[in-house]
């Protein structure tokens, strides 16, 4: 098989789908590698690290997706790939579909097969179904959510003026996460540790029953309803929207109505705008333009807050995603899907079927079952 890794083109996206050790796993088994040059340079990688690996350096996109078999990516191909896919072509990234109508319509037309990291699952430890290539970039999302809140709580961002720590003799800054899995653990995690006041919101007793017992004692779990969500939006300086419902779109939490009874100056980081938000409000934004301001309240909805620390994230997310390009390589994604239910998930669309019923029901569309 012939495997491609373009270079990302996605606003202020700096990650890249293989580092060269990926592309030496793949070339040892058997498999051709085509790079387009440039591709690892925002993380310090060099042409040259890919060449020495055995791989062929493109000049241009239009030339490794037209070689590859597979392209393996990190985020949704953009309107100007589209052209550049074609039917069959396996492309294995984030795709986040449910977010994105027409990202949707153009993945069916061009009858690729579409598999997508954030709706691959695996057992995890305790028998439930983890998202093991959607981990890590949530863990890193959900670190990132409360450096970010901190960053703009500063009077100079147009925040609050609120040191999440606090100082001796003035009380810490109030942190309200929404949504106890990975990212809102995280974020909980980090502003903790800087001293805020944490509450965390699920409907899941048995995960805040968990959070409870590993958390510090700053932080409090609360069972999430409107009625509590409205009370803890009037207390918090930071709420960060960590809501994940796999594959589907997110469900709208915090209404327009509601940013009126939250403090002047406050600020809301939406992990959760990759599948289009939790908050009515929220709109996709870049790192070159993170925030906006709306009833006073500032809105921080970057939909690749991972690729700021790109080095990072990249190590992270290919930890977990090289060895299931291996596996896509060597054996085929619908032999794979056979006999792995956890991966068949990961197919969202295929020769221009819709798989994924979350994302046929955000879009109102059909979704084939066999």
């Amino acid at each position: 098989m012939i495997v491609g890794v373009p270079t990302e083109v996605k606003p202020d996206e700096y990650r890249v789908g293989l580092m060269p050790v990926g592309v030496d796993l793949l070339i040892r088994d058997g498999h051709s590698v085509v790079v387009q040059a440039g591709s690892g340079l925002g993380i310090g990688f060099e042409d040259s690290a890919y060449e020495n690996v055995g791989a062929t350096i493109a000049q241009t996109a239009e030339e490794v997706w037209a070689k590859a078999d597979m392209i393996v990516k990190v985020k949704e191909p953009q309107p100007i790939e589209w052209p550049h896919m074609r039917e069959g072509q396996v492309v294995f990234t984030y795709f986040h579909f449910a977010a994105d109508r027409d990202l949707t319509l153009a993945c069916l037309d061009q009858k690729i097969c579409a598999v997508a990291y954030e709706t691959l699952e695996a057992p995890g430890l305790n028998g439930k179904p983890t998202l093991p290539l959607l981990t890590p970039m949530s863990e890193i999302a959900g670190r990132m959510a409360t450096q970010e809140g901190a960053k703009y709580l500063e009077r100079p961002q147009q925040g609050r003026g609120v040191l999440l720590g606090g100082v001796p003799g003035v009380e810490p800054g109030k942190v309200l996460v929404l949504g106890g899995g990975v990212v809102g653990t995280n974020a909980a995690k980090i502003a903790s540790g800087m001293g805020a006041d944490v509450i965390i919101m699920d409907i899941d007793l048995d995960r805040m029953r968990y959070l409870e017992d590993v958390m510090d004692d700053n932080v409090t779990t609360i069972y999430s309803d409107p009625h509590a969500i409205r009370k803890y939006l009037r207390w918090a300086d930071l709420v960060i929207g960590a809501v994940l419902l796999p594959g589907a779109k997110a469900p709208n939490l915090v209404t327009r109505e509601d940013l009126k009874i939250m403090p002047e100056g406050a600020v809301i980081v939406d992990v959760s705008i990759d599948q289009g938000g939790c908050v009515e409000t929220s709109r996709v934004t870049t790192h070159g333009q993170p925030t906006y301001i709306i009833d006073g309240v500032v809105h921080y909805c970057v939909g690749n807050m991972p690729g700021a620390v790109a080095r990072t994230s990249t190590h992270a997310l290919n930890n977990a995603t090289i060895p299931w390009a291996r596996r896509l390589a060597n054996v085929g994604p619908h032999e794979i899907a056979a006999r792995d239910a956890g991966f068949a998930m990961a197919i969202n669309c295929d020769d221009g079927r819709l798989l994924n019923r979350p994302v046929a029901e955000a879009h109102d569309l059909e979704v084939t079952t066999a």
